[in-house]
């Protein structure tokens, strides 16, 4: 499906949203919950990596792998090992993310695996893994044939599209779980960094709409203008 519009606009707007729910996060954890800490007495340093690394690896960099192959004017070639390389980062930030989340829960005495976000993000993980596996062995290297990867791609687009929306999902069910956490802690709910908490996610769900619509209109790109399924 592709829309009579420009995506210009909608990238321009998804990068500066980006940015915004970057920083917002950054304030977050920095200014309300202390910074940041691989080793640390107390515990909730070490968590403050997780939120962080989720956001700018899965939902920010991983949109920008999205937009970057819809809609950068450069060659095929190009823009393949761009969008590889994005969600190869996407992917490595993600996987350091949700190894703090665990430390953080075993050096802290809290169970681990118990909620229904990190139930969704290990799945989530998961399958962004072996997307982009699949992607770099079906289109980079050694590459299927001709005619896998002609089948192949209208399903990695949209199992793509499909595995992004249940990560930004998942990232707003994580903002919710933890505000929840530090509301029964005495947090007060109408305080500022709760609004901060709540303007972050949606900020983030924002985002991940107009990484959609920066793609929509792009009707789906070929692997050239020859109908010539070559891997890079």
């Amino acid at each position: 499906m592709a829309l009579a519009v420009k995506a210009f606009p909608f990238t321009v707007v998804s990068h500066v949203l980006a940015i915004v729910a970057l920083i917002l996060v950054l304030v977050w954890t920095i200014h309300f919950r202390g910074g940041f800490a691989w080793e640390a007495v107390n515990k909730n340093l070490i968590f403050n990596i997780h939120p962080v690394l989720m956001l700018l690896g899965l939902i920010i960099i991983g949109g920008e792998a999205i937009i970057s192959y819809k809609s950068l004017p450069l060659r095929k070639e190009v823009k393949k090992v761009i969008h590889l390389v994005l969600h190869g980062v996407a992917l490595a930030l993600g996987i350091v993310g949700i190894i703090a989340a665990f430390k953080n829960h075993n050096e802290s005495g809290i169970a681990n695996l118990y909620s229904l976000h990190s139930w969704i993000g290990i799945g989530v993980i998961s399958l962004y893994g072996l997307q982009w596996v699949y992607g770099f062995v079906t289109f980079f290297y050694p590459g299927g044939s001709a005619d896998l990867r002609r089948a192949s791609l209208p399903w990695h687009v949209l199992f793509g599209i499909t595995i992004y929306i249940l990560a930004v999902g998942n990232s707003a069910l994580g903002f919710l779980e933890k505000l929840t956490f530090l509301e029964s802690s005495g947090l007060a709910k109408y305080g500022n960094e709760a609004f901060l908490v709540n303007f972050t996610a949606i900020t983030t769900v924002i985002f991940a709409l107009f990484v959609i619509l920066s793609v929509i209109p792009q009707p789906c790109v070929q692997e050239d203008n020859h109908g010539d399924y070559s891997a890079i």
